[in-house]
Order: structure tokens, then sequence, then C-alpha cells
């Protein structure tokens, strides 16, 4: 959990570089040091329940820091899909942010078809409101991360994403 934390952190970092919107680069560096910071306090809580054994008030922390870091990676994924929205400038040559590009534009891609089916099969009443009733929902980051399917054999049992591993490597 905590390594998939600073995988989202990075990504998150490398979009906030890239976003064309100062409001929205700004939102996702506050996510990503949130998220950093609930990462580490993860790391530091799982290392001492491992030392320490198993006790019911370890055990309750321990949980409530994956709770927390979930949260937090959520609202990552939140501030990215509005940073994608805004648009993102181009990123320079490393392959890393490259892939992080290329997957924002792919979802991307996936709303902007959404949105444009909603618009020519939408249902409305009679005040002019869409319909919610069969409505799909729109695609989200969280949405397109959890139908990639897991890339097992690039994983080694304990990645470190500092040494190697791009963002993408790992599944979320």
């Amino acid at each position: 959990m905590v390594s998939d934390g600073q995988v989202v952190v990075k990504f998150g970092n490398i979009l906030a570089k890239h976003c064309l919107d100062q409001r929205c680069s700004m939102e996702l560096l506050r996510a990503t040091e949130h998220t950093q910071s609930i990462s580490s306090q993860l790391g530091i809580v799982a290392r001492v329940k491992a030392v320490t054994g198993e006790s019911r008030a370890s055990s309750e922390l321990l949980l409530s820091n994956v709770q927390n870091l979930i949260q937090a990676v959520q609202h990552i994924l939140r501030a990215a899909e509005a940073a994608c929205v805004k648009g993102l400038g181009q990123p320079p040559a490393d392959p890393e942010e490259e892939e992080v590009a290329a997957f924002c534009q792919q979802w991307r891609k996936t709303l902007t078809q959404h949105r444009a089916k909603e618009a020519l099969n939408s249902a409305r009443d009679e005040l002019g409101l869409r319909k919610t009733r069969g409505a799909k929902a729109e695609p989200t980051l969280m949405s397109l991360v959890q139908e990639q399917p897991p890339r097992s054999r690039n994983i080694p049992k304990h990645p470190n994403p500092r040494k190697g591993h791009t963002v993408m490597d790992r599944h979320l």
C-alpha cells in the first residue's frame, strides 16, 4: 500500500508540473503532499506493528491509516481529472512523463466520447434537464486505473518506485 501511494504521489507531481491551470496545479501539489505524508505514516505504523506484534490498538491505527491513504489517493485522482480537463502542456522527452501524459490523454478521450454520446442520446425531462435514471456515469481516472490489467511480471516483490520503475508500471 505504501509503495502504491508513492506511485500515485509521483503521478500527481508529474501532472502538477505540466498542468496549464495554476489553481489545478496547486490543488494537485497539496493533494500529493498530503498523500505523501499519510503514506509515510502508514509505512512507520506498519513497521512498528511488525515489531510489536498483534495488538488491537496497532491494528486499528493501521486500518485508519490505510483508509486515510485510500481517501488521499482518491483526492489526487479527482484533482488529476480536473488538471486533465483544463489541459496539460507538452511533457519533455522523459519516458515516465510521456507515459503519464498518454494515460491522461486516453482518459480524456474516453470522457469526451462519453459526453458526446450522452449529448446525442440524452433523455430530457419537460424542463430540458437531463434525466439521471438510466444514464451511465462519466468515466473517471479511478475506473480507468481499475480496468487496466496488472503488470505483475514487471513488478519485483518489493518495488521501489525511485529505482527504474515508471509511475504506471504498477496497477493502482
